[in-house]
This record gives C-alpha cells, sequence and structure tokens, in this order.
C-alpha cells in the first residue's frame, strides 16, 4: 500500500476528515472529530496508528511480530502501530483500518451515530 492509496482509503470513510493537528507531517484521521488513524505519510517505513479491540491487539502483535506492535506515543493497549511497507497484506491492512473506524464509530454519541447512516 502506497502513501496515497493510504490517504485515500481512510478518507473513503462516512464523515471523515484529514487533519494536521501535531506536526503538517503527521496526518490524523477522524471521523467526527474523533481519531482513527494517525501516520506521517512521508516516514519509510511507511506505518499508521491504528485503534483495536484489546484481545485483537494482543493478537495481531503476536502474529504479526515486529510488523504490528504497541502503538507508538498511543495508549498501548488500544492502539497498535502497524508497519505498511507491502509485507503485511493490503486487505489485512485495509481490514484494520476499517475496524478501527467501526471501533471510533461505535463509542460516538448515538446522536452522531445516527448522523452518520443519513446520506
Amino acid at each position: 500500500m502506497t502513501p496515497q492509496e493510504l490517504r485515500t482509503f481512510c478518507l473513503s470513510f462516512n464523515a471523515t476528515v484529514e487533519d494536521f493537528p501535531f506536526t503538517p507531517e503527521t496526518s490524523v484521521f477522524k471521523v467526527l472529530g474523533k481519531l482513527f488513524a494517525l501516520t506521517r505519510l512521508d516516514a519509510r517505513p511507511l506505518t499508521v496508528n491504528l485503534k483495536c479491540d484489546l484481545d485483537d491487539a494482543v493478537r495481531l502483535r503476536g502474529e504479526y511480530e515486529g510488523l504490528i506492535i504497541p502503538g507508538y506515543h498511543m495508549n498501548k493497549r488500544h492502539w497498535n502501530t502497524v508497519t505498511v511497507d507491502g509485507e503485511l497484506p493490503d486487505q489485512l491492512v485495509r481490514e484494520l483500518i476499517e475496524d478501527s473506524y467501526d471501533l471510533v464509530v461505535a463509542g460516538l454519541p448515538k446522536a452522531e451515530r445516527l448522523r452518520l447512516d443519513r446520506p
């Protein structure tokens, strides 16, 4: 997955915006103001921080040792840093991004979740 493919995929989710609250180089993808992905698109290797279910986070770290690690500068229990350099299947990376988005949406107040369902 290229940096542009990563960016395009993150922006494909409903009500998602790209923000730069930390540095001009750090892309933060948010849904209704809540972070679900954080990356430096110019970094090598390319990595992305993603929210993850606690049990899945630990399992993924063991299954993809060195490629999925506890979230850098994030809550290590709920965030993973995923290396997006071609060693992981692109489909897995897409699924992890979608899971992160879904977890964040699930934590939104009901009224905001309902807003996402409207066209």
